[in-house]
């Protein structure tokens, strides 16, 4: 397997002078494409804060980035926002679904809005709509569906523009048991079946043992 990302010495602060708060502290860590890490720790330790530099939603203070070899933040920031949205996948513990679409609109809008023609839009969004269990809701909008139905719709967004890498932060905080079990075997399923490269932020030790490579941080730095 490639070396897909590469980060070194990350650091990323918040704040100046007395105010400031070192969140990562010299990070560094090498992800082949096709891997599956969990990236697990304390509340406050740095998990959520990396995942985002990663996927370029933040920017580090100091440090490397690199995506098969580039530096993505010295890209200019019409190729960083290219990279964000057609190499990356997000997945949140909030799934962030706009409530006045459907299931149907809401896996088509990334699409939409990166220019692609509406028919072939909607018949991508339908397929994975169906990949995830989800083809007899396609008109249901937000409300209508429940915690783990509106994750699936989620990822199938997430997935809708053939990411290389989804990175999902704390993807079923806020489900039960069952269900969380039902998104961690569809996370699985996809992965085997796409090749896309996971990287999970967790506090679910179970979730994180199914992974190939468990990566714990611990007050800003790898343990």
């Amino acid at each position: 397997m490639n070396n897909l990302f590469e980060i070194l010495d990350l650091h990323k602060s918040y704040g100046s002078g007395l105010s400031k708060v070192d969140v990562l502290r010299g990070v560094n860590l090498t992800i082949k494409s096709g891997e599956t890490i969990a990236l697990v720790g304390a509340s406050g330790a740095g998990k959520s804060t990396l995942l985002h530099i990663m996927g370029a939603l933040d920017r580090p203070t100091s440090g490397s980035v690199m995506f098969n070899g580039k530096d993505i933040f010295k890209l200019n920031e019409l190729s960083i926002a290219s990279f964000r949205n057609h190499s990356i996948g997000f997945v949140f513990q909030f799934h962030h679904l706009l409530p006045e679409f459907s299931a149907l609109e809401n896996v088509m809008m990334p699409a939409l809005i990166g220019g692609m023609n509406r028919d072939k839009a909607e018949n991508l969004a339908a397929g994975l709509l169906r990949e995830v269990g989800l083809g007899h809701r396609l008109s249901h909008k937000p409300g209508e569906l429940s915690g783990g139905e509106q994750q699936r719709v989620a990822i199938a967004r997430a997935l809708v523009l053939d990411p290389v890498m989804l990175l999902a932060d704390e993807p079923t905080g806020n489900l039960d048991t069952k269900t969380s079990d039902e998104v961690h075997a569809l996370l699985s399923e996809i992965h085997k079946k796409k090749g896309i490269t996971l990287v999970i932020v967790t506090h679910n030790e179970a979730l994180a043992a199914r992974m190939g490579r468990i990566v714990r941080l611990v007050d800003g730095q790898f343990n």
